[in-house]
């Protein structure tokens, strides 16, 4: 069943260390981000808001891209009570590593988190680095982001809290979704790049 606040409050002993957030007692701590170079190497933190305030800082994310056993591509619609790019469009998964977690693990929890899924595969499928600003909320995404394929079998049980709609769609129904619909600012760069991973993934009849 769909996870709620009393069930996904974690305190600071089950988190790597410099993670923040939610804690016994209702009271909350900002949430910190991995900040990078160029290269992604670590260079520091930074709290979650002021990293997406304009100009941006550079810090550490993670976008997924699952699909079912017929080259379908699972997305969701950002839920809108979100700050960020609330009831836009985009790839099954996008978030940020907590300090000194490895991209990997964020990936993977954030899935079951948000869509109440584990992949039955996961596979890294490289990294973007982009300049993003969200027309929407004037926010800036500074990101250096990992980017993961992999398939999925579960029916998603998504969180209403982070997502308000989810779908399955062809290669196809995505093009015609993206010109009738609001995507992330994001979605198209992480697409292109993740996309020869995706065909290696699904093969050539999916049309990815």
């Amino acid at each position: 069943m769909p996870t709620t606040p009393a069930t996904t409050a974690e305190t600071r002993s089950q988190r790597p260390a410099g993670a923040a957030g939610p804690v016994p007692g209702g009271t909350a701590e900002p949430i910190m981000l991995e900040l990078v170079d160029e290269s992604g190497v670590t260079t520091g933190t930074a709290e979650k808001l002021s990293a997406h305030l304009p100009p941006g800082r550079l810090h550490r994310a993670f976008s997924v891209f699952l699909f079912d056993s017929a080259g379908r591509l699972l997305i969701q619609q950002r839920a809108l009570g979100k700050y960020h790019s609330p009831g836009v469009w985009s790839n099954t998964c996008c978030g940020h590593p907590y300090p000194g977690e490895a991209p990997f693990a964020a990936a993977a929890r954030r899935t079951a988190e948000e869509l109440g899924v584990s992949p039955s595969l996961l596979c890294a499928a490289g990294t973007v680095r982009y300049n993003h600003p969200d027309p929407a909320s004037g926010l800036v995404e500074q990101e250096f982001n990992h980017l993961f394929v992999g398939l999925v079998q579960d029916e998603p049980r998504p969180d209403p809290e982070e997502v308000g709609e989810t779908a399955f769609v062809t290669a196809a129904e995505l093009e015609r979704l993206h010109r009738e619909r609001t995507f992330s600012a994001w979605f198209p760069t992480v697409l292109d790049t993740v996309r020869p991973a995706v065909r290696e993934l699904t093969g050539p009849s999916a049309g990815w």
